[in-house]
């Protein structure tokens, strides 16, 4: 048998322990999906600009590297997790005041937001159903993340169309291997802590909806 794709076999209290944080991390995922959600619409009817939308990404991700890890293991890093999330949130509201000034530019988030769903349940489901081992899978995410990084940096100087909707398209192809990578992660790492997963499962949502949504905002003839 494949050693990447075995299942592992746990005792029962490991799997208790197991159960738990999966309940926990998918209670907490729920909780930041709506509160940021909240935040973006706040976010939207402010019409924020672009500099106050780029300040809000940065501060999450000075507080997703530099805070979090150091209250991973308290209560107060459930609020640390509830001000990566709603930072990131709120940093959404210029982009998506650009599609909803669309004709067709509600249906477009509503369709971003149901795709994403779909997917991240499919795949999340399944690798918690399976409970099959997919480590192997993490040097090939990492290497297409910095493949993406590079070309991104390369667009801004090419400016080319179709290289930004083949980002797009890796990086929905690349979080929803993230969705099996973390859920994974879950079942099979025993060290696994439920702040960092939840964070970790709430990027790749956050990025597999704003790569849909530029994929169906290009192909409706209206990016």
């Amino acid at each position: 048998m494949n050693q990447n794709t075995a299942t592992i076999v746990r005792s029962p209290q490991a799997v208790l322990t197991t159960n738990k944080l999966i309940r926990n991390t998918y209670s907490l995922l729920s909780m930041t999906l709506i509160f940021s959600a909240v935040m973006a619409l706040v976010s939207t009817m402010m019409h924020v600009g672009p500099m106050t939308s780029l300040l809000s990404s940065v501060g999450a991700i000075a507080m997703l590297w530099l805070v979090l890890p150091r209250f991973a293991n308290s209560g107060a890093g459930i609020g640390v997790v509830f001000a990566i999330t709603g930072l990131l949130g709120f940093g959404l509201g210029p982009m998506l005041n650009n599609y909803l000034a669309l004709s067709n530019g509600a249906q477009l988030v509503a369709t971003a937001a149901g795709g994403t769903g779909v997917i991240f349940l499919a795949l999340s489901g399944y690798a918690l159903t399976s409970r099959r081992d997919f480590s192997f899978m993490g040097g090939f995410l990492m290497t297409g993340i910095i493949v993406v990084l590079v070309a991104m940096i390369a667009n801004i100087f090419l400016a080319i169309p179709a290289l930004s909707l083949a980002m797009s398209a890796a990086i929905v192809m690349l979080m929803s291997g993230f969705i099996l990578y973390d859920t994974s992660r879950m079942v099979n790492d025993p060290h696994a802590n439920y702040l960092m997963m939840t964070v970790s499962l709430f990027l790749n949502i956050l990025n597999l909806f704003t790569s849909l949504l530029h994929l169906l905002g290009a192909f409706s003839g209206d990016d």
